[in-house]
């Protein structure tokens, strides 16, 4: 047990690592695999996610899911929405992401009234990931709104 959390029986994840700073990474429910690899300006070959990216992904992708699971709940389909996702790193040492900067446009279907959009506006700010990270990491997040089809 760590701290007051509770004990998980089961893994979610297993991590193989093969050598040269890369990974094969195993989804343990669905069997899905993503790989990793260290990134150019830190020894690797950039050839895969590093696990840098995938803290910056993880941001992206918590910040949709959580919006569209709140925008179902008042019959809005975001299907269609983009985000682009930019890492920084520090440029001093200790190495560690500074910045992510989210810029979602969202395909909303029908198109949510001031207060909804309000609403799930302040979920993409408070989604499981971005209250995770350390308060120290600036996330810096953009939302356009457009009517869907």
């Amino acid at each position: 047990m760590f701290g007051n959390q509770p004990t998980y029986t089961m893994a979610t994840i297993h991590i193989d690592y093969s050598g040269n700073l890369r990974t094969d990474c195993t989804h343990l429910q669905s069997g899905t695999h993503i790989n990793t690899d260290a990134p150019t300006d830190n020894q690797g070959r950039g050839e895969a996610f590093s696990p840098t990216d995938l803290v910056a992904n993880a941001l992206g992708t918590c910040i949709i899911t959580t919006m569209a699971i709140f925008a179902r709940r008042d019959g809005i389909e975001l299907a269609g929405s983009t985000l682009s996702v930019t890492k920084i790193m520090t440029t001093q040492p200790p190495r560690r992401i500074a910045r992510i900067e989210v810029s979602i446009t969202l395909q909303a279907n029908p198109m949510p009234d001031e207060a909804t959009r309000a609403r799930l506006e302040k979920i993409a700010h408070t989604c499981p990931v971005a209250i995770s990270l350390h308060p120290d990491l600036e996330q810096a997040v953009a939302i356009e709104w457009t009517q869907g089809s």
